[in-house]
């Protein structure tokens, strides 16, 4: 479960890439770089990102949006402290549905958050994309997150 829309906890659907009686439901310890618990497959299907196709069928069931600030896990933390008490505006980011890709991640904010540097820059551009929303903006987003899947790269637009 993660929080979305209003702060409601919703489920997102991901095709499962770790070992069932290792998996971290609650995102108490978020999956890093060569984590054990993620199976060989479930690494190739990380690394293309392939394991958020299925979250298409959340955006059809109206729990999520393309684009817009990606769920996290409800227990994450960054530097063993958790998001929301790290980062005063945590919670203005549930202002908007949670999206399948985000201006942080093309910016390059994705993957491990082992420093609170980490997350203060995701959520930074993820308020940056809720107050400049628009139409042309998450089609930009949606270009950008193509191109790096693309070209393997893991963001970093600007």
């Amino acid at each position: 479960m993660r929080y979305g829309f209003n702060n409601e906890l919703v489920r997102v659907t991901k095709f499962r890439t770790m070992y069932t009686h290792m998996a971290d439901h609650q995102g108490e310890r978020l999956t890093e770089r060569n984590d054990p618990r993620v199976t060989k497959i479930g690494r190739v299907l990380r690394r293309s990102s392939i394991d958020e196709l299925p979250q298409l069928f959340d955006v059809l069931r109206g729990d999520m949006s393309l684009v817009g600030p990606r769920p996290h896990p409800a227990k994450a933390k960054a530097a063993g402290r958790y998001y929301q008490d790290v980062v005063a505006d945590y919670a203005a980011r549930h202002r908007v549905k949670p999206g399948i890709t985000g201006w942080a991640q093309v910016n390059g904010w994705r993957g491990e958050t082992t420093t609170e540097e980490q997350i203060l820059k995701r959520i930074e551009h993820d308020l940056f994309y809720i107050k400049n929303w628009s139409f042309w903006f998450d089609i930009k987003i949606l270009f950008l997150t193509t191109f790096a899947l693309v070209t393997h790269s893991n963001g970093k637009a600007f």
